[in-house]
């Protein structure tokens, strides 16, 4: 087992966190206040360097070992939200279809991500809106986010 180890790199929408050791990512937080933080593990220092490129526009997906999620059923939800495209967005039913699984886990599944952007829980809308989010500041840095996105393009 490896140490421990946190990068923080700034952003538009605040600091953002990355945690984890030599081998793979544990949590991505976005923080509202910090300072920049430089890691030497290998797969913390490789999101952070995703995650800037993300910023910068030049990057759409992640290529980063994470750490699994508890459960099964969890790791299932969290592929279908992986799944939903750089500037998509998807309800929370139209995932739960196909995970097979209802909208009320996809929900619960975003709030309780630990790995917001990699796991991009900002593009799961509430069927009659942008529904919530539990990252950053809320609403504000997924809308943020959802219009990065359109800006800099699809795949």
């Amino acid at each position: 087992m490896y140490a421990r180890d946190t990068a923080r790199i700034a952003t538009p929408i605040g600091w953002v966190e990355v945690t984890g050791d030599e081998t793979r990512v544990e949590r991505v937080a976005i923080l509202t206040e910090g300072a920049p933080a430089h890691a030497t593990a290998a797969a913390v220092t490789e999101a952070a360097e995703q995650l800037q490129a993300f910023f910068a526009g030049e990057r759409r997906t992640f290529d980063l070992s994470l750490a699994p999620a508890a459960t099964p059923r969890g790791q299932a939800l969290r592929e279908a939200i992986v799944a939903v495209g750089y500037g998509e967005t998807l309800s929370y039913g139209q995932i739960a279809a196909r995970a097979l699984s209802s909208a009320r886990a996809v929900g619960q599944a975003c709030a309780r991500n630990p790995l917001p952007l990699i796991v991009p829980c900002h593009r799961v809308l509430a069927t009659g809106g942008l529904g919530h989010y539990s990252a950053g500041a809320g609403l504000t840095t997924k809308e943020w986010l959802l219009a990065h996105e359109r800006r800099n393009g699809s795949d």
